[in-house]
């Protein structure tokens, strides 16, 4: 039951340290007590709101943030809670008047404030805006790393990355651990093919800094690739780890689902490898009317914006491998599967690595390449 003994300043304490502590359902609890001994704490509706949104009881948290707005009209806390929830229920420029009145009122100079709108912005999406917040910051505090980093971030997805990489720096410059801005700028380093730069980056970082697969797994594909290591390497061993706490142990759904979707392929591919077996068959025969020169271990692979490669299966995977020298010392076999795994991460698709062919034609259907012979 409440303790009248407490006050709202006290009930809002409390709350706030759970809330911190991720215990939602507790701070909801202390935060009700309180406004049964004092309804008119805007503080505890605003706690309330907040509390409510981390549950994702959006409905609930926008009724907490407009009775703490009856009760104080221009409180910025409660302003910036009512303007991400708005724009969660779609209310675009609802939210957005929400968020500019915190900048009318002249709260520009409440760091921690601007870079709470900004990220609730970025999080729906709305890059420019946020951007805008996170600007405000770092003309307040231009040796804020936080500031400067989520600013990289905004400018990357707005692809600004020659602004992104400088902020990124400039950030880690000012704060030499700031772990999230040092594996971003990496993964944006390795998408630009700076392989050497984001390995340099990547090794600063540590297994825990990392809350996303792929980029442990660009790391490893790194460390293999530049220093020729093998699998189960100690060196590699840490980031494999990582990359199992990460994934997490799968129950038996996961498992009976896995072993479905495994038959259901295996079923699929056994069909498509007769099908293909007799359209091959025909095709060998058409192509050898058209022109006797051709055989059949010839074929021809389309990349866009590279080139066409010609050869047998294998010889355009190894001319797929040779376009990057940080690639070109791995076996084909360790090729297809590091790419394999690059793609997995990247976009979810699964990548046949049993052969060369395999592998060829099951990237040609993730669209990544064109077979033309």
């Amino acid at each position: 039951m409440p303790n009248p003994f407490l006050s709202s300043e006290e009930y809002d304490e409390r709350a706030h340290q759970l809330y911190n502590e991720g215990q939602y359902d507790e701070a909801l609890e202390v935060l009700r007590e309180g406004l049964a001994l004092y309804p008119t704490s805007v503080e505890l509706h605003v706690g309330l709101g907040y509390a409510r949104m981390a549950r994702e009881e959006f409905a609930w948290a926008r009724r907490s943030f407009d009775e703490a707005l009856v009760l104080d009209a221009e409180h910025e806390d409660a302003l910036a809670g009512l303007g991400e929830v708005l724009i969660k229920f779609g209310q675009k420029e609802a939210g957005l008047q929400s968020f500019r009145k915190i900048l009318e009122l002249g709260y520009q100079d409440d760091l921690d404030l601007m870079l709470q709108v900004g990220r609730a912005l970025f999080r729906e999406g709305l890059m420019e805006d946020a951007k805008s917040f996170f600007q405000v910051a770092v003309n307040q505090a231009p040796e804020m790393a936080e500031a400067l980093a989520c600013m990289g971030y905004a400018q990357h997805r707005m692809g600004e990355d020659d602004a992104a990489i400088a902020s990124l720096r400039q950030a880690l410059q000012i704060d030499n651990e700031h772990a999230e801005a040092r594996v971003y700028l990496a993964n944006i380093l390795y998408d630009r093919g700076d392989y050497e730069a984001s390995l340099y980056h990547f090794e600063r970082s540590t297994p825990d800094d990392h809350w996303d697969e792929l980029g442990i797994w660009r790391l490893i594909e790194l460390k293999k690739s530049l220093y020729r290591l093998k699998d189960g390497d100690p060196e590699v061993k840490p980031w494999e780890d990582r990359v199992s706490d990460l994934a997490g142990e799968p129950d038996d759904i996961d498992e009976m689902l896995a072993e479905i979707e495994t038959r259901a392929a295996e079923a699929a591919e056994a069909a498509e490898a007769e099908a293909r077996h007799q359209l091959e068959l025909f095709g060998t025969l058409l192509h050898n009317m058209v022109d006797k020169r051709a055989t059949a271990d010839e074929h021809r692979v389309e990349l866009e914006g590279v080139g066409a490669f010609d050869g047998s299966w294998e010889d355009i995977v190894r001319s797929l491998r040779d376009l990057s020298t940080a690639f070109k010392d791995l076996s084909v076999q360790d090729f297809m599967r590091n790419e394999a795994r690059r793609v997995h991460a990247i976009n979810g698709v699964e990548l046949s690595t049993r052969d060369a062919e395999s592998f060829i034609r099951a990237s040609a259907d993730a669209g990544l390449l064109r077979i033309i012979q």
